[in-house]
């Protein structure tokens, strides 16, 4: 059994890899979806990560789907207990920003469609400068004190931001952030990595990245010559172009060879062994791409082969 890691200082333990929600109702349908959410908890995972917004921007849906498949999986299996349940507020096309009263209407409506009392996880998704965090922060301490989430997060928000939310809850004794999503991968360093990365180091946030297969292009399905028949093959495909993109190709392969992996569990898990990081949030359409990211769960790097995808990918 792969051991929990802490997420922060929480009381929430989770699984080394987040699965990616985003698919769920968009290029997974509900079949595809429960089946990948099983293969996922039968391997021991335990993390969820969704948001209000996905997949409202598929044309005739509306925002929520994800999370309705999610709470119709976890209705039907009988597991809300196993599972950490994470959700985001603030770009649902209906409720859009952090104003106190957006975000405790937005945490009912996820409420709802996880058929949930309480959200393990709650991500503002994007900072919302036009609201001062005061005004977010307690309202998300308001939900916590209310038993509706048990702790609270923070996502695409800057450095100078993240520490007055901090400072502001620890002065007023109110709920602090105890986790931090950013974009963060083998080839976009400079998104965590810097006053970012150290503000969460010094509050003890634990980082759980998105992108963090860079849309695809980690997994080594990206080569020169060949064609990706993907929603996600023109942002993955970029790296190519890129000597960074070829560097850090080069070094997972040699890797990879190294331990009989695959590219993607090779990136997952030199992500994972980065300071801060307790858990990179990848996504499976379907079963069959699941086993590579759950690798990572039991894939250790030794110093010298984080050292040469580091060094591949400055």
């Amino acid at each position: 059994m792969t051991s929990l890691r802490p997420l922060g200082n929480s009381d929430l333990d989770v699984f080394p890899l987040a699965l990616g929600g985003n698919v769920f109702g968009w290029t997974a349908d509900e079949a595809q979806s429960f089946a990948v959410l099983d293969a996922y908890a039968a391997a021991g995972g335990n993390f969820i990560d969704s948001a209000d917004t996905y997949s409202s921007w598929v044309p005739g849906n509306e925002g929520g789907e994800s999370e309705t498949v999610i709470g119709k999986w976890l209705a039907s299996r009988g597991n809300r207990d196993e599972i950490v349940v994470a959700t985001k507020v603030g770009s649902h096309p209906q409720f859009k920003g952090l104003s106190a009263s957006n975000v405790k209407a937005a945490a009912e409506e996820s409420l709802r469609r996880l058929g949930t009392d309480r959200i393990d996880l709650y991500y503002t998704h994007f900072d919302d400068p036009s609201v001062p965090v005061e005004e977010i922060v307690t309202a998300l301490d308001d939900l916590v004190k209310e038993g509706k989430v048990r702790a609270v997060a923070a996502s695409n928000i800057s450095p100078e931001r993240l520490q007055e939310s901090l400072d502001f809850a620890d002065r007023e004794g109110l709920a602090r952030y105890v986790a931090l999503q950013p974009h963060y991968n083998l080839v976009s360093r400079d998104t965590y990595e810097g006053p970012l990365q150290q503000v969460a180091s010094r509050a003890g946030l634990a980082a759980v990245p998105y992108y963090a297969l860079a849309a695809g292009f980690l997994t080594g399905k990206y080569r020169p010559g060949t064609t990706v028949d993907s929603p996600r093959a023109a942002g993955a495909g970029q790296h190519l172009a890129t000597e960074r993109g070829q560097k850090v190709l080069a070094a997972l392969d040699t890797v990879a060879e190294a331990h009989g992996a695959e590219v993607a569990s090779v990136a997952l898990a030199w992500l994972a062994a980065r300071p801060t990081v307790a858990a990179p949030i990848a996504s499976a359409r379907t079963v069959e791409q699941l086993p590579a990211l759950l690798a990572v769960a039991d894939l250790t790097l030794t110093d010298e082969e984080l050292s040469l995808l580091t060094v591949a990918s400055a």
